[in-house]
């Protein structure tokens, strides 16, 4: 099996990260934006799209702050969502920490890009 590449990318979000962060981890909120559908059960989220459907485990949260899910079926790779606040602006930003085969490289950015973007969109932002 080929090695993943970590990938990091950040996004300006306008929004707090009080309301930012429900959207990283409340099944709901997740399916307005990452996913047609998702559920959880026993701390297992099941992300749906379409017909393809990814299990992964939350495995590290802090409150307002960032999220991390390690994918069941794909160990050891993960993904995390933190968010970023400048100190003196108090813009807020997304990173986004993924991993990717070095082939599907530029087709993983565009995903993210346009989720991100239809995520600000339903923030109103």
């Amino acid at each position: 099996m080929p090695e993943k590449v970590k990938i990091q990318l950040e996004y300006e979000i306008k929004s707090s990260p009080k309301i930012l962060f429900s959207f990283l981890n409340e099944p709901n909120a997740l399916a307005q934006w990452f996913a047609d559908e998702v559920t959880i059960r026993d701390n297992i989220y099941t992300f749906q799209w379409h017909e393809d459907s990814k299990r992964a485990k939350l495995i590290n949260v802090k409150e307002n702050k960032s999220v991390r899910y390690k994918w069941i079926d794909d160990e050891p790779y993960y993904f995390e969502l933190e968010i970023v606040q400048d100190e003196l602006t108090n813009d807020v930003a997304l990173a986004v920490t993924d991993f990717v085969k070095e082939e599907n490289l530029e087709d993983r950015k565009l995903i993210w890009d346009n989720s991100i973007d239809y995520l600000s969109s339903v923030l109103g932002a």
